[in-house]
């Protein structure tokens, strides 16, 4: 059974940073592509950033670009999405999603987890 478990989820406040982490399990992490995608509240999901199996290859959304890290540790199925100066935009709940394609689009990513809350402190 594939599983992709998000932690690090939490409040955050403007100019704060964040560090979510997705641990997949079931499946043979190294061939996947991991990718990051947020659904704010009343909008539709949006992808944020992605990491190719071979590491060395990322993509980031343009309202990410600049402030934020996609890596991943192949030897401990993990992937993480480091994000600094949040933005009050930056609020939702966010996904990570293995795939066996290198794309932006949701429909490229098979396997999905149940998403980690990121709520801004107003």
């Amino acid at each position: 059974q594939v599983q992709l478990v998000e932690s690090g989820g939490g409040l955050v406040q403007a100019g704060g940073s964040l560090r979510l982490s997705c641990e997949v399990s079931g499946l043979m992490f190294n061939i996947y592509n991991l990718a990051w995608f947020r659904r704010a509240p009343g909008k539709e999901r949006e992808f944020v950033a992605a990491i190719g199996r071979n590491v060395d290859t990322t993509l980031y959304a343009d309202s990410v670009k600049g402030r934020s890290l996609c890596t991943r540790d192949n030897a401990k199925n993990t992937a993480f999405l480091q994000m600094n100066s949040l933005r009050p935009k930056d609020a939702a709940v966010y996904y990570c999603a293995a795939g066996q394609t290198f794309a932006r689009v949701p429909a490229s990513y098979h396997y999905w987890g149940q998403g980690t809350q990121v709520p801004f402190s107003s």
